[in-house]
């Protein structure tokens, strides 16, 4: 076979227009193409295809512009402009204008022989133009004789920058790699650091990659990560070029980029007249200054070789068809490039017998030809896509069609959405293959509506890819934020209903009070940007909430457990709102002092302000919740012990046991104590208290403020409201805080003041003879079992002397109040405990304001045990110290003796004394009797009465 390698000779003009990137090369070839009445222009991506054949319907319309892929036909019935991949450019029909686009990639070793296919081959009616680099001059002019050359400038100028760190990197910059894992790990980090970026690789389908190119452009994100598919003619609005590496893996090794390839990488910095910059980064130092200078001067060596393979095929074996393509050019301008994948997959399918028997005749071998062409979009060359041609090649020798069935399997299958970035890549690839496939309208029936299908698919899946990526490689926030702050200018803020902070339309955190709190996800330079933003934005919303706190009603502010202010700004909102500020010991028991909220964004002066403000409702709140306290410190009308007895009450909070005040109760007059009856004091057997502050709002208020004095911890722990008594079983608190809020601790029992009064009053009230007997309506005040109820009455001081249940059988049950709830911490946070209705039938249980559940009508409640009363001294008050004997000096003065006396000498108390000194000590410590009185006169008097009795 004679193997041609000049063009085929036409009378249509032939033009190759060349020069660096960005010098109009392709806006130039659809101008010309627009002017004629038809034409085909070829381009090495889809992508670009696509994005042409919009320019050509805004300047056409619809109805006469073709869009041919190897995946996507949009072809209507009167088109005449035909924008498509090299490789599907109808070169059977006449067109008026023919053009291919970077035309430098005839070097290409795995693509190079289509392009040079076109070069040969490939004429328009009347004009044939050429776009590309410089670099093919000298080879194009020798093999298209008569060829015109039109040199174009770039329009910008390109510089050198360096090397940058990648977080150095400024703002609308694209980072390129050669490896997928690198541009994730690079992404990763751009994300960290700037926000985010897009990525653009070349396994990404056209949609996903306009939508990643478009999130770019719209200035949704600054940077971009690529492959070297971004020199392939992306027009983008890129100001600075970063190579992370100068070496990649061609398919077969790794080899450095030729400066030629470096330069179209770079070129796509500095879009129109803008200029742009080039440099380096991550692992690669420095270009070497050469190759600065003839990426900066577009200086580049001409191509030496294309790459060729024979496109006359011989189909009437397969061992022709096989040679055909072996065929070398016959000269060294033209030379054979790596093996192609439909090659490959001819070569794999010429080792199977079945395929083999099969392709015997002419058509059988061109169909398998076909069939070999299905790209394999995961590269991957796996035995799966040798078997998947196989197949379709067998159905369409045995069928003569595809069946449905198994095509709709196919795609069933990979119309799934779930997983990661890799594996919606993986399905893209596959679902690509396919609506190469679906578009063969000879292989299958109805192939229009398959194609529709598969496309349908691919979108989704691309959609889902693009949501992927954002997701892995963008933080729209942080995006944001960054760029909004390095433009400078003031920041859009503002502060929800919710009081969420919104700055530049992105959610960034919280207002609590005058604090700004971050969402939790905000790291790194993501929290160095909110902060900052944060600062700058909100300073007059702090300004505006001041202002208004000082105008606020008291009902705005609230007191909680923990000793905090909270603040509602809505007045009309019944919620508690947002802490401000927090109480701590302050000069008086009454008087705490306040912090305000430490926050950056609350000025000096307004913080003053605040505290006042908050100052001034504190004192007002105290005072209107204490308020049976205040009189107490009213001296109009009380003198002496009184008000003695008012001040000390004061301090303690309300509340203190008679004992510490009985010297004093002892000598009040009338008038101290129509005094204290006028201030609402109740001098009770036990406890002298004010009953007024035994409500559950003062309760929580002096827990609170008698642990802040004594640098307890908060919250304290509080009774539930309307409990009169509960266990006490946690050791560490003081009982001292008991008796302050008003639950005095008797035994294993804190009793509210009230029930407490009550119940020694009853015993008082019952007692005859020194003695009293338990009642079951005194277990029911306190709410406890009568073991706890025995228990408090001995700490009481009271004997118990008889008990009833002793001297029962075993058998028989005394009825009892089942045991009250026990004061822990987790008892008093979860509240009052719910009355369950198995629960009580079972065994009374109680609620703490409940009573124990009454006896059954049938029975008959027992008699409880008798006390004895206690004497000597008032409830509460310790046991004096028994007075030392007259003759025997006091221990410390016996211990001191002991130290200085000389060993072996005794002690002055113990010296030996004469019988005189002995017989008058025992008489004097006898006690004095009256003559009448003494054990002889009564011995005398019983005789006398004895013998008057005998008498009678």
């Amino acid at each position: 076979m004679q193997v041609s390698h000049t063009a085929v000779k036409t009378q249509s003009r032939v033009m190759a227009v060349l020069g660096p990137t960005n010098t109009g090369k392709t806006y130039y070839a659809i101008e010309r193409m627009a002017a004629c009445a038809s034409g085909v222009i070829g381009f090495p991506l889809r992508l670009l295809a696509r994005e042409n054949y919009d320019r050509l319907v805004q300047l056409k319309g619809e109805d006469k512009v073709a869009l041919v892929t190897g995946e996507e036909k949009i072809i209507p019935p009167g088109a005449r402009y035909f924008s498509c991949t090299v490789e599907s450019m109808p070169v059977d029909r006449p067109f008026d204008f023919l053009a291919v686009d970077e035309i430098q990639l005839c070097a290409d070793p795995d693509r190079g022989h289509v392009f040079t296919d076109r070069l040969l081959r490939a004429r328009g009616l009347h004009e044939t133009l050429f776009v590309g680099a410089d670099t093919i001059r000298p080879l194009l002019a020798g093999l298209v004789p008569g060829a015109e050359f039109v040199a174009r400038d770039r329009l910008s100028q390109l510089t050198y920058r360096g090397y940058k760190k990648l977080t150095r990197l400024p703002p609308r910059s694209a980072i390129v790699a050669f490896s997928i894992e690198d541009v994730y790990a690079i992404a990763e980090l751009i994300r960290r650091q700037r926000g985010g970026t897009a990525v653009v690789l070349g396994a990404l389908s056209p949609r996903t990659r306009n939508k990643q190119v478009e999130m770019y452009q719209n200035g949704e994100v600054d940077f971009m990560v690529a492959t070297d598919a971004i020199g392939m003619g992306l027009n983008m609005d890129i100001h600075h070029v970063a190579l992370s590496a100068t070496r990649k893996y061609d398919g077969s090794r790794i080899r450095t980029l030729e400066r030629a390839e470096l330069a179209q990488i770079a070129g796509r910095a500095g879009r129109h007249t803008r200029d742009g910059t080039f440099g380096v980064t991550g692992r690669v130092q420095e270009l070497d200054a050469d190759t600065v200078e003839a990426i900066e001067n577009h200086k580049f060596d001409s191509l030496k070789s294309l790459c060729w393979r024979n496109s006359n095929l011989d189909f009437s074996t397969l061992g022709s068809l096989l040679g055909s393509l072996e065929k070398h050019s016959g000269t060294a301008l033209l030379v054979r490039g790596n093996s192609s994948d439909d090659y490959l997959a001819l070569a794999h399918m010429m080792r199977r017998d079945d395929i083999v028997r099969r392709a015997q005749s002419s058509p059988a071998v061109q169909l398998l030809w076909e069939v070999c062409q299905i790209p394999d979009f995961r590269k991957t060359l796996t035995e799966s896509h040798q078997e998947l041609v196989a197949g379709i090649f067998q159905t369409l020798i045995d069928r003569g069609t595809l069946s449905e069935d198994s095509v709709r399997d196919r795609l069933e299958r990979l119309d799934r959405l779930e997983g990661d970035v890799d594996t919606l890549m993986a399905r893209i690839a596959h679902i690509r293959t396919w609506t190469y496939i679906t578009h063969k309208s000879e292989w299958l029936h109805n192939a229009p509506a398959w194609a529709e299908k598969a496309r349908q698919i691919e979108d989704r899946l691309s959609d889902a890819l693009h949501e992927g990526l954002m997701k892995r490689f963008v933080d729209r926030r942080s995006a944001v934020l960054i760029r909004a702050l390095e433009e400078g200018g003031d920041l859009l803020a503002g502060v929800k209903a919710d009081d969420g902070v919104v700055v530049e339309g992105q959610s960034v955190g919280r207002l609590e009070g005058f604090v700004f709190v971050p969402d939790e996800g905000v790291k790194g330079a993501d929290y160095k940007a909110v902060m900052t933003a944060a600062r700058n934005a909100l300073k007059p919303e702090i300004r505006r909430r001041v202002e208004k706190m000082m105008e606020a009603q008291p009902k705005q502010f609230r007191l909680a457990d923990d000793g905090g202010v909270l603040y509602q700004p809505d007045a009309t909102n019944p919620l508690p709102g947002q802490k401000i500020a927090a109480l701590r010991r302050g000069a008086q028991l009454l008087q705490p002092a306040i912090d305000v909220q430490d926050s950056p964004l609350l000025q000096d002066q307004d913080k003053s302000a605040v505290e006042v403000k908050i100052q001034e409702w504190l004192k007002a709140h105290i005072g209107a919740v204490l308020e049976p306290l205040m009189p107490l410190t009213d001296e109009t009308g009380i003198e002496g012990t009184a008000r003695g007895i008012a001040f000390q009450l004061h301090e303690a909070l309300g509340i203190l046991p008679r004992a510490d005040l009985e010297s004093l109760i002892s000598g009040l007059d009338e008038a101290g104590r129509a005094a204290l009856r006028q201030r609402k004091v109740r001098l009770g057997p036990v406890l002298v208290f004010l009953p007024a502050l035994n409500k559950p709002a003062a309760v929580r208020l002096r827990a609170l403020l008698w642990s802040l004095w004594h640098g307890q911890a908060l919250p304290a722990a509080i009774p539930p409201d309307g409990m009169t008594s509960l266990t006490v079983t946690d050791k560490s608190i003081d009982p001292r805080y008991f008796q302050a809020i008003g639950y005095p601790v008797y035994g294993p029992r804190a009793i509210r003041v009230d029930m407490l009064d009550r119940l020694i009053s009853a015993v008082y009230d019952s007692a005859k003879d020194g003695k009293f007997q338990a009642r079951h309506d005194m277990a029911e005040w306190l709410g406890c079992s009568i073991p706890d109820l025995y228990a408090v009455l001995e700490a009481m001081g009271h004997r118990k002397v008889h008990d009833p249940a002793d001297e029962k059988p075993a058998d028989e049950k005394v009825i009892e109040a089942a045991p009250a709830p026990v004061m822990t911490p987790e008892a008093v946070e979860a509240g009052p405990a719910e009355n369950k209705p198995e629960d009580t039938a079972a065994a009374g249980a109680l609620t703490p304001a409940s009573t124990p559940a009454p006896a059954p009508a049938s029975a008959e409640k027992p008699q409880l045990a008798t006390f004895q009363l206690r004497r000597g001294r008032a409830y509460g008050q310790e046991r004096p110290p028994r007075p030392p004997r007259p003759d025997k000096p006091p221990r410390t003065d016996r211990d001191k003796d002991k130290k200085d006396r000389p060993r072996g000498k005794k002690p002055e108390h113990r010296k030996k004394e004469n019988r005189e000194e002995r017989q008058e000590r025992i008489i004097s410590a006898r006690p004095k009797t009256k003559p009448e009185d003494s054990p002889f006169s009564i011995l005398q008097s019983l005789k006398a009465k004895n013998g008057e009795d005998k008498k009678k």
